[in-house]
């Protein structure tokens, strides 16, 4: 097994959580009228745009004006979007701040708007505590495209092989080994412990 020198760590579902449906429960009481909206109005291929680096205001153009009616809900995603992400990931938070006390290489690879993913500093000062951050919507790349894994290696300076991604996408996790990375599947505190375990960490 090639021994792992750096660890590189998502935030969303992975360090922080991420919920959508928080401020539509209340926007959007009824169930079936809420998904609807979210699955075909805003969203996540939509919401993927502004990771990549789209303007809100523009983001929030377009669908206004194939859906007016639905303007103050289609600007409440934006508004609200902190209630969005209700606390950490304790158990994660732990691991990640565990390995950096040991003096482990760590870094943050995500996708998130530039805005918010600052905004999310000042709520969350551990992402402001390992060696950087690759945040998608300031250089136009997105995961799982095998570019942004490039970039964030010569950013930071990477051997691709000894490096393990943790990310809860299954297709990121895929580009990743593409890529020559080692990656695993973000499913929970406990199997992650298991998962650092088995490559030796």
């Amino acid at each position: 097994m090639i021994e792992i020198k750096h660890l590189v760590f998502d935030i969303g579902k992975v360090l922080i959580r991420y919920d959508r449906e928080i401020p539509y429960r209340r926007l959007i009481p009824d169930k079936k009228e809420r998904m609807w909206f979210l699955d075909a109005v805003c969203t996540p291929a939509w919401n993927a745009e502004q990771d990549r680096g789209r303007p809100w205001p523009e983001a929030e153009a377009e669908l206004i004006a194939i859906h007016p009616d639905r303007k103050e809900h289609i600007r409440a995603f934006r508004k609200y979007w902190q209630e969005m992400i209700p606390g950490a990931i304790e158990g994660s938070v732990e691991i990640l701040q565990e390995f950096i006390e040991r003096g482990m290489d760590v870094t943050l690879l995500t996708n998130f708007a530039a805005d918010t993913f600052y905004e999310s500093c000042q709520r969350f000062p551990f992402l402001q505590s390992t060696r950087g951050v690759t945040v998608s919507g300031e250089i136009g790349l997105v995961k799982p495209e095998a570019e942004i894994f490039a970039h964030h290696c010569e950013t930071f300076g990477l051997q691709p092989r000894a490096t393990l991604l943790i990310d809860d996408d299954a297709n990121n996790v895929n580009s990743a080994v593409d890529a020559g990375w080692q990656a695993v599947l973000f499913t929970g505190v406990d199997a992650l412990k298991a998962e650092l375990e088995r490559h030796g960490l």
